[in-house]
């Protein structure tokens, strides 16, 4: 098939952008390159510099696509609540540029990076997608809003659309790893405190309702994560959007994860408290039952220590 992916320049897009080409496909990136570099992009894929403003041109001048891969945004949920007009123009307003440049060149697949933010606090664990929607910072807030989107043209237009939510995001595959400009996900910056590139790492919050007060999220290896993309697009049906989490289905604390940082390195990390953040949930673990029952995924590498131990060999190279 022919496939533009958005955000190809970085971790996740790259990394699925390559599993892509392996798999034979033909891929165009289109990245603006605001928050990852050029590299990021597979060399055998072909790259446009530009933003979800200007895809439309793209889709135009490049005809024939068969679908979208849909990363392109920003994903830091805690400077979504310091600047939220800024979260609510590049996620829902370039998503709604891009379906609307899609709908005019009839382009008619999509698959969206969406995220496990959208359910906030869940009322139990692990969350299933028919759990409540309601998150509690605005980066959840636009990506639910692209979600509702989709289901919008599905059912108006018979767009062929699956949603993947997203837990936490670890590893490195085939050289590909985290480099996003600014890191704000704990393990890259557990790791390069690590590696003294930093003078600290930061613990948000230490009075949460857990067995050690500190917050609870489920991780998945990228690996796992890129692969079940391949299969969500071969599930994509018109008129339907589709939604799956994909995660583990265990829950790991912070206080865990430096724990297994500290293993992996060898290293004491210099850990520092800090209050909570605004919009920060208690705990997201995932149901991914539907995923394995209707795509057929299953996570090979389910252990935090592997995780950790890929993206620490990513950062040292």
């Amino acid at each position: 098939m022919k496939l533009l992916v958005t955000g190809g320049a970085g971790y996740i897009g790259g990394i699925v952008t390559t599993m892509l080409l392996d798999a034979g496909h033909d891929v165009t990136v289109v990245d603006d390159l605001s928050t990852s570099p050029a590299d990021g992009v597979p060399p055998r894929a072909t790259f446009i510099e530009c933003g979800l403003a200007d895809v439309a041109t793209v889709l135009t001048r490049e005809a024939g696509f068969d679908a979208v891969l849909h990363f392109a945004g920003l994903i830091a949920a805690g400077e979504s609540m310091q600047q939220p007009g800024r979260y609510w123009h590049v996620n829902t307003g370039g998503s709604l540029a891009l379906l609307t440049a899609m709908r005019d060149a009839g382009v008619d697949r999509i698959v969206f990076s969406s995220t496990a933010a959208v359910y906030g606090d869940p009322e139990s664990v692990p969350i299933p997608e028919t759990a409540r929607l309601k998150p509690t910072n605005v980066y959840g807030d636009t990506k639910l809003a692209v979600d509702l989107m989709l289901a919008g043209e599905a059912a108006a237009r018979g767009l062929a659309a699956v949603s993947l939510r997203y837990f936490n995001v670890v590893g490195s595959y085939r050289g590909q790893g985290e480099r996003h400009t600014p890191e704000t996900h704990l393990i890259p910056l557990a790791l390069e405190a690590a590696q003294g590139k930093r003078d600290q790492i930061a613990v948000f919050g230490t009075d949460y309702p857990t067995p050690d007060g500190t917050a609870i999220r489920d991780y998945i290896h990228v690996e796992d994560l890129a692969r079940a993309h391949l299969l969500a697009l071969a599930a994509l049906a018109p008129g339907e959007h589709k939604v799956y989490n994909l995660g583990n289905g265990s829950g790991f604390s912070v206080r865990e994860v430096l724990a297994v940082v500290e293993q992996v390195t060898g290293t004491t990390l210099p850990v520092v408290e800090r209050p909570r953040r605004a919009g920060d949930p208690v705990e997201l673990v995932a149901s991914s039952k539907r995923a394995r029952a209707e795509l057929g995924w299953t996570p090979a590498k389910p252990t935090l220590a592997a995780m950790v131990g890929d993206a620490w060999e990513f950062l040292q190279r």
